[in-house]
């Protein structure tokens, strides 16, 4: 089975974990699981990068986050979309909407 090469979706790291976000409050490992069932397995998303896109989403106004105690105790920090992260989600998915119409035209069928 091929994988998606983590150059070709970096730009869209955000976009993916804003996807789910937009359902509801979730937490790095959560997401991850996600991705990776949602992609069947052919987007492995490397912890970093995921930390990092939280990190850079977070600053950028684009979700929150809080601690919160899960039922085994442990505390987990959960991420939350905001309104400024919903607006963003849409600009990316018109970007890349866009993106596809150009690139599909260099590729052959």
């Amino acid at each position: 089975m091929q994988e998606i090469s983590s150059d070709v979706i970096r730009g869209y790291n955000d976009t993916i974990i804003l996807f789910f976000l937009r359902k509801e409050p979730s937490y790095g490992y959560e997401i991850s699981k996600n991705i990776k069932a949602v992609t069947d397995n052919k987007y492995l998303i490397k912890e970093t990068t995921l930390y990092s896109a939280f990190t850079r989403l977070e600053k950028n106004g684009y979700i929150t986050s809080f601690v919160k105690e899960a039922d085994n105790g442990k505390k987990r920090t959960y991420y939350q979309i905001t309104d400024s992260g919903d607006k963003y989600y849409q600009e990316k998915c018109e970007e890349w909407r866009l993106t596809k119409d150009v690139i599909e035209r260099f590729i052959n069928s």
